[in-house]
């Protein structure tokens, strides 16, 4: 069993190649025998505390302790169903929490809140999202994604597409790319949603190598995978998003435009720029992201089980 080597889980910096590698050993294992890990978090209970909404990311994190052995307590609205409503702050949130579960995972609308709860909770704290901030375990069934489609992490090129400025899966996977080599970025948004300054400096101190386009259909042919994201209205003004809407599409005609062995990925849920037919989305092996959103799953597990001291 991969061992973790922090007590919270909040950025995706803190991953390094070894522990990425054995918690993919320990994914695969998990989905090729479930039994044998049935018992691994018997007795334990994982607090979840969303103060957005999620689907995947709630859903997996309780499926993958249930599926241990655990147990789930959760508020999937904190905003509206928790003390939040009479303006307790996260950190007294986390104290009380902590000392009730082993585990909490907190997904906020402010960025860095979930780290300011981990510094004061008793028990493990895993950043479900947190604002513009950072989103670290998709990041991390991201790169387990692309290792289980291509067999390995080094070397190859990818495009990160859309709302750049305010997407925190995008942030996230950059700073966790910067851990392989030989790896190439291309981010693709409207002047607009750039990408931060803040990634491109720690892009250039890992000697990652990135440019950036506002032309889809000049980069899809060159990509090795190729990460959709949407525009994410809730987080900019009316004219912001008139200037994003419908800008990059992936539809039947750019398709075409993708290479035959490279693959699409999307941190869902997808809107607008995701525009295929059903048929298409469960034939063409290039189309990724529901095989993605599936390794959330056991690499969740994989990761709760060594954040929350697991049986082996």
């Amino acid at each position: 069993m991969g061992i973790a080597p922090f007590r919270h889980f909040i950025e995706s910096q803190q991953l390094d190649r070894e522990f990425l590698f054995s918690l993919f050993r320990d994914a695969d294992d998990m989905r090729s025998n479930p039994k044998k890990y049935s018992g691994s978090l018997e007795r334990k209970i994982l607090a979840t505390i969303f103060y957005e909404p999620s689907t995947r990311t709630r859903f997996s994190f309780e499926i993958a302790m249930l599926r241990l052995g655990g147990q789930v307590v959760s508020t999937e609205n904190a905003r509206e169903f928790s003390s939040a409503v009479k303006g307790e702050s996260i950190e007294d949130t986390a104290r009380i929490v902590g000392a009730y579960a082993d585990g909490i995972v907190i997904r906020h609308h402010e960025e860095g809140a979930v780290r300011r709860a981990s510094e004061v909770s008793p028990a493990p704290v895993i950043n479900g999202g947190d604002g513009k901030g950072q989103h670290p375990s998709q990041a991390l069934l991201d790169v387990y994604t692309i290792y289980r489609e291509r067999d390995w992490l080094d070397s190859f090129k990818i495009a990160m597409v859309g709302d750049l400025a305010s997407g925190r899966t995008v942030r996230s996977l950059a700073y966790l790319l910067g851990k392989f080599n030989d790896v190439s970025i291309t981010f693709v948004s409207p002047p607009h949603l750039r990408m931060g300054d803040d990634i491109k400096g720690y892009l250039k101190k890992h000697g990652v190598e990135f440019s950036e386009s506002e032309s889809l259909a000049e980069t899809l042919p060159e990509m090795d995978i190729i990460y959709m994201t949407r525009i994410q209205k809730e987080r900019m003004n009316a004219a912001e998003y008139a200037l994003a809407k419908g800008k990059f599409v992936i539809n039947e005609k750019t398709l075409q435009l993708i290479r035959k062995d490279a693959r699409l990925l999307h941190p869902l849920p997808h809107g607008e720029e995701i525009d295929l037919p059903l048929e298409v989305e469960r034939k063409d092996p290039r189309i990724a992201y529901f095989r993605q959103a599936e390794n959330g799953l056991y690499i969740r597990m994989a990761l709760l089980r060594s954040l929350l001291g697991g049986n082996s």
